[in-house]
């Protein structure tokens, strides 16, 4: 049986991220592999921002009569 892939948490994702900055920052990768990361970059800001925007459309605020509703 094939098993379901576990998505990353955005803390997951925020770190990734923050590995692929600090190697670009470091400045010793080739042009190749800078556009590689680059790449790998922009795809977890993607799935940051894909993450973050879901976590919105679930969070619940409460109105002045104390019932709960989407936000």
């Amino acid at each position: 049986m094939e098993e379901m892939k576990k998505s990353p948490t955005l803390d997951e994702l925020f770190t990734s991220l923050e590995r692929v900055v600090d190697e670009l920052e470091q400045g010793e990768t080739t042009l190749e592999e800078s556009f590689g990361l680059y790449k790998k970059g922009v795809t977890l800001l993607k799935q940051c921002s894909e993450t973050i925007d879901t976590v919105e459309k679930s969070v619940l605020a409460l109105d002045e009569n104390g019932e709960l509703h989407e936000f």
